[in-house]
């Protein structure tokens, strides 16, 4: 189930009521423990014993070190499968704290309630869960649904500007990928401010649900969503594994600048287009330093990569503004090719 702008809270309520918990357990970071927790306390209307998991926010929590350690504390706290996990903060929080819920006992009930923007418009929707492991992205995970994603769009107002823009990323791919007016929408936006973003983040998750709900177990036309993502990924374990990771949109932005370029190497759009998509891009995102020595290692970790088989690295590439293909294989030159244009945009 699915509820948007639930400022009261009276879904979750609802939902509990449903599920008759045997205890509750509220997964949070450091940021959404003082940020968004009261909220969610204060509303909550049931007498089930609850339980805070905090943890440190960042990529760098999403292990199986952390993992180890919450299973831990759930069966000190004897959590039986009638239990319920709710996983309160931005894509790490719900993509760790699902990963949890479903390997637990073989699986307990969790909600999700996303807090940022990425989480309410991507990370949090589709039944993905996932861990990184060897500074490899999501390399360890599970499809399984929450029984609730609830989005409180109030929690945008606690985020940095930074936060926004990592969301936004994920919101522009949306628009790239499956609906060229939302993508004018959003590439029309005079700055980014959560009051600008709100009317926009609903068609962002209809897009997702969409294409989750056409291919749940991504066989097919769900790989459309990893546009950007090959490169994106390879681009975050990198810098995740020099120890200076980066936000996941900014990773991303960089990976949907390379595939755009990719698109028009491969003959799938034209480089009109590509141009057109890479200058709207740019007046969102700076362009990420990454050293040339780093770059050269990314191909490499590309081949990581969820969706490849035997060998190849395949990528999901634009067919033109509002539309993508996928199972793509591009030669390695040409994603050196790319990469360099990307280090070359002034």
């Amino acid at each position: 189930m699915f509820t948007f702008a639930d400022t009261d809270f009276s879904q979750l309520n609802s939902t509990l009521q449903e599920l008759q918990p045997s205890k509750l357990f509220i997964l949070v970071d450091e940021n959404t423990h003082e940020y968004c927790l009261p909220t969610l306390l204060g509303s909550l209307e049931t007498s089930v014993p609850y339980e805070i998991l905090e943890i440190e926010p960042g990529e760098e929590m999403k292990t199986l070190n952390t993992a180890a350690q919450l299973w831990e504390i759930l069966a000190e706290f004897e959590a039986d499968r009638n239990a319920v996990l709710i996983n309160l903060g931005g894509g790490v929080i719900t993509d760790l704290g699902g990963f949890i819920a479903s390997t637990y006992k073989r699986g307990i009930p969790f909600i999700n309630i996303p807090t940022t923007l990425l989480g309410m418009c991507d990370a949090s929707i589709g039944g993905k869960t996932g861990i990184d492991h060897g500074f490899i992205k999501n390399i360890i995970g599970t499809f399984a649904e929450p029984k609730l994603t609830l989005i409180n769009p109030d929690f945008l107002r606690t985020l940095p500007f930074e936060q926004l823009r990592s969301g936004f990323a994920e919101m522009l791919k949306h628009g790239l990928i499956a609906d060229r007016h939302h993508w004018s929408n959003l590439t029309s936006l005079p700055e980014l401010n959560a009051d600008m973003l709100l009317p926009h983040i609903k068609r962002s998750y209809e897009i997702k649900r969409e294409v989750v709900k056409a291919d749940f177990h991504e066989k097919n036309i769900r790989k459309t969503l990893n546009f950007g993502h090959t490169i994106g990924h390879a681009v975050e374990s990198c810098f995740l594994a020099g120890g200076k990771p980066i936000l996941h949109g900014e990773a991303v932005a960089m990976g949907m600048i390379c595939e755009t370029y990719l698109s028009a190497l491969e003959g799938l759009i034209t480089h009109d287009e590509a141009e057109s998509v890479i200058r709207n891009i740019q007046k969102f995102f700076p362009q990420i330093e990454i050293e040339q020595s780093a770059l050269q290692t990314l191909p490499e970790l590309m081949k990581s990569d969820k969706k490849n088989s035997s060998g190849q690295i395949n990528f999901s590439l634009l067919t033109g503004i509002g539309a993508c293909g996928f199972n793509h294989n591009v030669s390695e030159e040409n994603i050196y090719n790319a990469l360099h244009y990307y280090q070359n945009l002034s």
